[in-house]
């Protein structure tokens, strides 16, 4: 196999010089506006399921156990996300599937069954089955993610403008689902209680199913069917420059954006002198990110998209510096608002970057082994910031801000580096 596929895109690739060259436009399938509401409805509930997914859980074992279940809870929101390490594997299922909504509406079903299932099963059984309900439902969490972005492109077709808007309200849909499956699990437990919170989430990720069995059969792979080898699919990763480029750049991001909602818990008390403080500081963050992603679905963005990528990691680096030197509560709100609106605008990027230079035969297993990559930072973020919390969080935000600097200063060496070799990277 060649160190990098020489034409990734379907329609159109780069230059010997790696500047863009867009190409053909690929015909816009019939009914893409009803296809495209569909895919961001199914997309919205599925992430909701997951966004609220690990509080439900908490919830419920606090319910049932009181205090001691915060750690059984802990443990089973941590394995329901473990399965995304095996997210190259399952990748490969929808990359040599003929038609890949049966694949992706059984993989939702199944999640929202098995979160079902182990909150039923909670009590009643022994905790190792329900950890291992847990497990198979965790399965199908790549799918969810990467998995069911790396076949936006091909639902959309069109011209490179209506990728780059579609990937912007994909990326809305994360959003959404951060925000109202918590918000899910708050309203429901403190009426019904947290059991029927968790059946709820579990419904929405089967009704996401069923939405998503009513697309176009065009979800199919571009690649009629054929797939790469994990392997090969891994090589082609690390090997195409901008994909190995942007896929470092994000993961060392983050290290910084994965622990910076605890930090901002911890700083909003200290500026807000109110016990409420530090979660309005987290929603601000998280309303940030939602409105930079519709932004970007309003406004796409144009131009090469590695180049745009850097850009805007050097700028969520200045953001998330802008957080650490905040004087007071006021200005604390603004600066996380910013930075959360970098930060969804930045992975909108990201998603493009997948799109452009992923080959046909590997697409989801790109799609998916970055956005792996991805979470497995994002959690060790969490945890450093959780230990470097106690020192300070304006510390925690600096070194923070420095790590997300230090990403753009890896690409740029690594793009040197490549032309120098004068490598396809």
């Amino acid at each position: 196999m060649p160190d990098a596929p020489a034409n990734p895109l379907p329609a159109g690739g780069t230059s010997p010089h790696g500047d863009p060259d867009p190409g053909p436009s690929s015909p816009a399938p019939p009914h893409r506006g009803r296809a495209l509401a569909v895919y961001l409805a199914s997309a919205a509930l599925v992430r909701t399921a997951s966004g609220g997914a690990p509080v439900g859980l908490v919830s419920l074992t606090l319910d049932r156990y009181g205090h001691g279940g915060a750690a059984l809870g802990g443990l089973l929101a941590a394995l329901l996300t473990a399965p995304n390490l095996a997210g190259p594997w399952t990748a490969r299922w929808l990359e040599s599937a003929r038609d890949t909504r049966p694949v992706l509406a059984g993989a939702f079903a199944a999640y929202g069954i098995a979160l079902a299932g182990a909150a039923l099963a909670l009590g009643h059984v022994t905790t190792a089955a329900v950890a291992a309900v847990i497990v198979l439902g965790g399965l199908a969490g790549p799918l969810m993610t990467g998995g069911l972005s790396s076949r936006l492109a091909l639902l959309v077709g069109g011209d490179d403008r209506d990728r780059r808007r579609a990937e912007g309200w994909d990326s809305a849909t994360y959003g959404v689902g951060n925000i109202a499956g918590p918000g899910v699990v708050a309203g429901l437990a403190g009426t019904l209680g947290p059991l029927p919170a968790v059946l709820a989430l579990g419904a929405a990720a089967v009704l996401a199913g069923l939405l998503l069995s009513l697309l176009p059969r065009g979800g199919a792979t571009a690649a009629d069917g054929e797939s790469m080898p994990v392997r090969d699919a891994l090589r082609v990763v690390l090997r195409t420059g901008p994909l190995r480029r942007v896929m470092a750049a994000t993961t060392i991001t983050s290290v910084s954006t994965g622990g910076i909602l605890v930090v901002a818990v911890v700083l909003g008390g200290s500026l807000g002198h109110s016990p409420g403080a530090g979660a309005t500081l987290g929603a601000v963050y998280g309303a940030g990110n939602l409105c930079g992603a519709l932004l970007t679905g309003v406004f796409p963005s144009s131009g090469e998209p590695e180049r745009r990528t850097v850009r805007l990691v050097a700028v969520n680096a200045l953001a998330i510096g802008l957080c650490a030197l905040s004087p007071g509560y006021v200005v604390a709100l603004f600066a996380f608002a910013l930075a959360g609106a970098t930060s969804a605008v930045l992975f909108t990027a990201t998603l493009a970057v997948r799109s452009v230079y992923s080959p046909p035969a590997a697409r989801a297993q790109v799609f998916v082994t970055m956005a792996c990559a991805k979470m497995a930072s994002g959690a060790a973020g969490t945890a450093l910031a959780g230990t470097l919390v106690g020192i300070g969080p304006r510390l925690a935000l600096a070194l923070g801000a420095i790590v997300v600097a230090s990403a753009v200063l890896a690409a740029v060496v690594d793009r040197r580096v490549s032309a120098a070799r004068g490598g396809p990277g």
